[in-house]
């Protein structure tokens, strides 16, 4: 069986490469999606994902373009490693089911949502205490708060979660300022994400004081050699993780991982339970708190089983190449 690509491209970036849409709900509802959307591209070097979320514009996705026609066209660079210690993402879910991803993940280091619109800090003191018992003492825990909180809030919740033995809080604050202030005020390590990606350089994120921590994702940054030089810069700890992508952006991911010169902390790359399917027969995930380094390929039948309606595949390839014609831009 083969699947009919939506799209081959024939002139600008993309000559020459292949795209199909695919739309796969969510297991588990994580920034509030009820579906993943990505394009998947086939070219010389093997597949790459292009899945920026939908309140992006074109030309934040085309940094995310930037790392599949990467995947898709340049071999990926030689590893350091072939397996990968990895977290499991626990979303704004009830306490007991909280505990349960934990237990059936065979992860040792667990990454808690927090500040979830809607939701009050007693059921993030909850979820987090349940994660932590199911954890035991140890393992490591984290919260990711997307940078909802200002800065006095952010402190008081710390507070407030330090005894529950925080490995750090990533995004707890919008902006490099205000998590510099709250760093100065909290014991907790504080991890950047969102903050790498708002336009600063490598070396305005070292010098900030704003982080000890940098969560690094491969579309965002535009590509595994871009994530990796962007890195190199800092002199900071780098945690690789994902972008609630298919396996194969997940394979971008461990690539830039298996990469880097040091590895400390257990990468966020083990989110492919958190989708209903995935393009791949045998999809990455972790085994024994690690993922190994390897690179699936999509199947025909899984490709025609998750294409979505003509009008949304329509809309999804034409951003495509709304993204392609910026590429320039970067």
């Amino acid at each position: 069986m083969t699947a009919r690509p939506d799209r081959v491209f024939t002139d600008g970036p993309l000559a020459g490469l292949e795209a199909w849409a695919v739309a796969i709900p969510m297991e588990i509802r994580y920034r509030r999606l009820r579906e993943r959307r990505a394009v998947l591209i086939r070219g010389p070097a093997g597949w790459g994902e292009f899945s920026p979320f939908e309140e992006y514009d074109d030309l934040v996705a085309a940094r995310w373009l930037a790392s599949a026609h990467e995947s898709a066209s340049q071999p990926l660079p030689p590893p350091v490693r072939d397996r990968i210690p990895v977290n499991v993402t626990v979303p704004p879910v009830s306490a007991r089911r909280a505990a349960a991803l934990v237990r059936d993940s065979g992860c040792r280091t667990a990454k808690v949502k927090v500040a979830e619109a809607g939701q009050d800090f007693s059921q993030d003191l909850s979820r987090v205490a349940a994660v932590r018992e199911a954890l035991g003492e140890g393992g490591f825990l984290r919260v990711d708060v997307n940078g909802a909180w200002e800065v006095e809030e952010a402190e008081a919740r710390l507070g407030a979660l330090e005894e529950f033995d925080l490995q750090y809080a990533e995004q707890p604050c919008a902006t490099l300022s205000e998590l510099a202030e709250l760093r100065r005020r909290t014991g907790v390590p504080i991890a950047a994400d969102e903050s790498i990606r708002s336009g600063a350089s490598p070396e305005q994120i070292a010098s900030s004081g704003a982080a000890d921590i940098l969560v690094m994702k491969v579309q965002p940054m535009g590509g595994v050699r871009r994530m990796l030089e962007w890195a190199s810069r800092t002199g900071l700890a780098v945690v690789p993780s994902s972008a609630l992508e298919t396996s194969v952006g997940l394979a971008a991911g461990l690539a830039a991982a298996a990469s880097l010169p040091t590895l400390p902390y257990a990468c966020g790359l083990a989110t492919s339970s958190l989708l209903a399917g995935d393009v791949v027969g045998d999809p990455l995930a972790p085994d024994g708190g690690e993922m190994h380094l390897r690179r699936p390929e999509p199947e025909p039948e899984l490709l025609e089983r998750w294409r979505p309606p003509e009008d949304v595949a329509s809309c999804m390839i034409a951003r495509t190449e709304r993204s392609a014609d910026l590429l320039g831009c970067l």
